[in-house]
């Protein structure tokens, strides 16, 4: 019997999950690593740690299922997106700290850009809005704020990827430096419809055409491991960004097929096929999984915080020692007591984009406890998804049936009721809400024909529980009506 290993890169932590032929989970390791922030609105990690504990967690799953490399029929490579990575080709060491997707550092550039007018024309090039959220402006800072860079990059030492590229790259000792479409889409420098690195943004943003890695499918040996990773070599066959991987996981191939994922952030993505739809309401534009030969695309709304709210609430405040804590604590009171917590830590994203936007804790009264604060938390991450679903149904011109769930929070029963609650919407949650490892373990897969095509896969996908929207429409465009009042706040 073989297995597939999932290697699940996020924000905040590494994880490896060991998945056997039925879409099970056969042994999990996860470690967190550091946050940098060096100044307000700054974040960074460091990309060695972020390779050892990812290195480490992988040799562990392998370890706790008693498992060895010739067990493990192909890796799938799941990412934090965005986050930036420059390293020397010789050397193989980064030149400087990724800076991570929440980084704020280039919004006065980007500000700069739209001024200039340029904003209409880099959205048609690439599906993607113009936000210190994504990678060129980030590339941009790291070659003429890092001493050295820029001559490197001349000299064709320097290489840009984002965290999957980085990982492939130590895997195979240096001998991959790619990327896959969904990754790729995710940089500000990819023209969606073209499928290539586009050259006029290349230009734009003063970003070598050297430092890039090969784009590939999602689906596809790409590399072996190098000798010494691991006790024999092992295919890297799969690749996805999180969230697409995830949209893949939870099986929503079809057009129309909507998936929520509940991680650092909340990502909510709409599958449209081979068409890649221009948003009217300020989504994003974006390469989906690509598992065959066609272009695969889909709409996304991106809340920048989400879990993290409840991070903060944990290490920023001390209001709770564990994040498990959080549903008993909302659960205290009967609803918010007026209160509101717009967590725009790192600004606000879909549909709002607004870089300068900044977190608030609005409607406090003496009366106000933690518990309300916590339920504020927990609500929030609702309200902002129900606001990307709005604009989603907008562009759709259709209603959405149902929304599949995964990510941490998708196991918060409170929170899953009052999604569904608030957006009028059943929520579906899956048995297996590790859909982002999940669907990089289905790509790696079906590259190595572990699983004979998606229809074998679609058989696993089983229902855990489905939340029915219960609460009178009435308090429900109320409570929409003091949120909306809250992030006008905010903004």
């Amino acid at each position: 019997m073989t297995f597939i290993l999932a290697l699940d890169q996020g924000t905040t932590s590494s994880r490896a999950i060991v998945f056997n032929g039925a879409g099970a989970v056969r042994a999990m390791a996860q470690r967190e690593f550091r946050q940098i922030f060096p100044r307000p609105g700054w974040v960074e990690h460091d990309p060695l740690e972020i390779w050892d504990t990812q290195l480490a967690v992988a040799r562990e799953a392998l370890a706790q299922a008693r498992l060895k490399a010739r067990d493990i029929a192909a890796i799938g490579i799941a990412n934090q997106r965005e986050t930036t990575v420059l390293w020397d080709r010789t050397s193989g060491l980064p030149l400087h700290n990724a800076v991570v997707w929440q980084d704020r550092r280039t919004a006065a550039a980007c500000d700069a850009l739209k001024t200039a007018g340029l904003a209409d024309d880099i959205t048609r090039r690439t599906g993607l809005v113009v936000d210190a959220y994504f990678s060129a402006t980030k590339i941009q800072w790291l070659l003429d704020n890092v001493i050295g860079a820029r001559e490197l990059a001349a000299q064709g030492r320097l290489a840009f990827g984002t965290i999957d590229s980085w990982l492939v790259w130590k895997l195979s000792g240096g001998a991959a430096h790619v990327t896959d479409v969904s990754n790729a889409s995710r940089t500000l420098l990819y023209n969606l419809r073209e499928g290539a690195w586009d050259e006029v943004l290349l230009a734009r943003f003063n970003v070598p055409r050297g430092l890039l890695p090969v784009v590939v499918r999602s689906s596809g040996v790409v590399a072996h491991t190098a000798p010494g990773v691991f006790d024999a070599p092992i295919a890297i066959a799969g690749i996805a960004g999180d969230q697409q991987a995830a949209l893949f996981g939870q099986r929503c191939t079809a057009p129309g097929s909507v998936k929520n994922t509940y991680g650092t952030g909340c990502f909510m993505l709409m599958h449209t096929g081979g068409d890649a739809m221009a948003s009217r309401h300020q989504l994003l534009t974006t390469c989906a999984a690509q598992a065959g030969a066609a272009p695969q695309y889909a709409l996304e709304g991106s809340v920048f915080i989400a879990g993290a709210v409840v991070q903060w609430l944990r290490d920023g405040l001390g209001l709770i020692k564990s994040s498990g804590e959080i549903e008993a604590l909302a659960r205290g009171v009967p609803d918010n007591g007026g209160v509101y917590f717009v967590p725009a830590f790192a600004g606000l994203g879909s549909p709002h984009w607004d870089p300068h936007a900044r977190g608030t804790i609005s409607g406090l009264t003496r009366g106000s406890t933690a518990a309300h604060i916590a339920r504020a938390a927990l609500e929030s991450i609702a309200y902002q998804t129900a606001d990307v679903l709005d604009a989603m149904q907008a562009d759709a011109g259709a209603a959405i049936g149902e929304l599949k769930v995964d990510g941490g929070a998708a196991h918060n029963d409170f929170l899953m009721q009052f999604q569904a609650d608030i957006m009028g919407v059943p929520v579906v949650r899956p048995r297996v809400t590790e859909t982002t490892a999940l669907g990089a373990a289905y790509l790696a897969g079906l590259a190595v024909n572990y699983w004979k095509d998606g229809a074998a896969i679609d058989a696993q996908w089983q229902v855990d529980r489905r939340f029915e929207p219960a609460m009178a429409r009435d308090q429900v465009k109320a409570l929409r009506a003091g949120w909306g009042r809250a992030v006008a706040r905010a903004k």
